[in-house]
């Protein structure tokens, strides 16, 4: 991963182990992050969390973000209201590759209960370099809004 970016991440309850391995990883690689919570893993309620990553991306305080909840459904469902966001939930690494390289995909988001550990790297690794192809892509990119 050559280039590095600066992440904004988070999570609910159900994917705050993971988010956590998540960032020790990314910190190992030198990644500038913005760990936008949860602290522990109570109860909460995944939208909150969801639209802290999606303001640090409208304003340009990180380039690329994380969600991870119990299914990554719920955390794509909100992020993508946001004007701007392209929110893709992978479970594997050809997902990723595709939701970069086709749909210029600026979030990631992540089932907790549905992808382990390794596989939770794996696409992230795939994320971050993955560039976004461009060509016929950026017609049908840009009319997502």
């Amino acid at each position: 991963m050559p280039e590095k970016f600066k992440v904004s991440i988070a999570s609910d309850h159900a994917g705050f182990e993971m988010k956590n391995k998540i960032i020790e990883y990314l910190e190992s690689n030198n990644f500038s992050l913005i760990d936008r919570g949860p602290t522990n893993n109570d109860s909460v309620d995944y939208p909150d969390f969801a639209k802290k990553v999606c303001t640090d991306l409208a304003d340009d305080d990180a380039t690329r973000g994380i969600l991870i909840c119990g299914s990554g459904q719920g955390m794509a469902m909100v992020a993508n209201k946001h004007k701007g966001i392209r929110a893709a939930l992978c479970v594997n690494e050809e997902m990723v590759e595709l939701a970069r390289a086709h749909n210029d995909a600026n979030v990631l988001t992540i089932g907790a209960r549905l992808v382990d550990e390794s596989t939770a790297i794996s696409c992230v690794d795939k994320f971050f370099s993955t560039p976004f192809e461009g060509d016929r892509h950026t017609k049908r990119v840009n009319k997502i809004g």
